[in-house]
């Protein structure tokens, strides 16, 4: 077995019920930056022109918006529900860490810079519950139940 199924079976087997609100919670803080960043695209698309160290181009910015978005709007409506949390999270790390080098460090290393302690303690929760999985109050426990039912029924 490698090193992660490991990990993902370690944290399957010893997941407290309270990290399902952590996961919850989380999944609201992801799912509200996605319609914050929606409904101000211009202010984004701004920032990426004046701020950014790449070269982007109008259409470029766009598609990257639009693309973080997405994957917020969604991602945090999975996590919520506990479906799909892993993949979900693991396509949040990049995010959470693009915002907090590129975005978040620039307004600078002070306890004021509320958005990039909020980005560290969003990506050190997203590290955790890729650990610790979604819990036994998700979409997931419930399939992998159902699924684990319906199998031992056939075998009757």
């Amino acid at each position: 077995m490698n090193m992660v199924r490991r990990i993902e079976h370690w944290g399957d087997l010893h997941h407290p019920k309270w990290l399902d609100i952590i996961r919850i919670i989380l999944g609201m803080i992801i799912f509200t930056k996605g319609i914050i960043f929606i409904s101000s695209t211009s202010v984004q698309q701004d920032w990426i022109f004046h701020n950014s160290t790449f070269d982007f181009s109008g259409l470029l910015a766009v598609v990257l918006i639009h693309i973080v978005a997405f994957a917020h709007v969604i991602g945090g409506m999975l996590i919520i529900a506990g479906l799909l949390t892993r993949l979900s999270v693991v396509i949040q790390m990049p995010i959470v860490l693009g915002a907090m080098f590129f975005v978040n460090i620039t307004k600078g290393l002070t306890f004021v810079n509320t958005e990039l302690w909020l980005s560290v303690i969003v990506f050190i929760m997203l590290v955790v519950i890729w650990i610790a999985g979604s819990g036994t109050f998700s979409a997931d426990h419930w399939i992998r139940e159902s699924n684990a039912y319906r199998h031992k029924r056939t075998e009757e």
